[in-house]
């Protein structure tokens, strides 16, 4: 059996290209470029493209996958040793919306994307969907385990909706962070001081990953 593509670690023309691709998504709005669009934008002759990217209709989902596996990772790695779903959660929400601060490219295009069906998809696989089941499981979340779709909906819009004023200059990151961790705590049952204290708790820089 092949490998899936999305999962093939990636080298440095792909790098390139899926750098160049998602500066295109995000600032035009679209999730589709062609050829030329795209060698333009990287800086690559067209032949390079297509040896690179075989099928460009399945590129948005190519770069959308691996910018939420990335992500993904990165998050979980700066939560080694932390337990509690509750804390997970509020460095998780905070964390991405410091880098929609930090990576602006990078916060369009989740701001714009981030309820596409591929990165909802990859979310609903993660460990910050793990985290929420975890919460339920052991009562730390007052929430029924039939309404987990429903938070997941509600974790990922409001964490996206929190990068919009950060984005437009129109609140800091850590304000905006605290405060949407702070009000998704408060909706699975946390005593809001408690929420409160959590969300605003000293935030370690975003891992990188080798």
């Amino acid at each position: 059996m092949s490998a899936d593509p999305q999962l093939i670690p990636l080298n440095q023309a792909r790098q390139r290209i899926h750098a160049a691709a998602m500066k295109l998504f995000a600032e035009r709005g679209v999730t589709k470029v062609n050829i030329s669009e795209l060698a333009s934008a990287a800086g690559m002759a067209r032949g390079t493209i297509y040896s690179h990217v075989p099928d460009i209709d399945g590129l948005f989902e190519a770069v959308a996958a691996q910018l939420a596996r990335e992500m993904t990772g990165r998050v979980v790695a700066g939560l080694a040793g932390i337990t509690d779903p509750a804390l997970r959660l509020a460095i998780g929400v905070r964390q991405y919306i410091r880098r929609a601060h930090e990576e602006p490219l990078w916060g369009r295009f989740m701001s714009r994307f981030g309820l596409s069906p591929v990165l909802t998809q990859e979310l609903l696989a993660s460990d910050p969907a793990a985290d929420l089941r975890a919460g339920i499981d052991s009562g730390r979340y007052r929430i029924a385990e039939e309404q987990l779709g429903a938070m997941v909906g509600l974790l990922v819009g409001g964490t996206l909706a929190a990068m919009l004023p950060v984005l437009d200059g129109r609140s800091t990151w850590r304000d905006a962070g605290s405060d949407a961790a702070e009000l998704l705590l408060i909706a699975l049952g946390i005593p809001r001081d408690e929420a409160r204290a959590l969300a605003t708790a000293e935030l370690q820089p975003l891992p990188s990953l080798a």
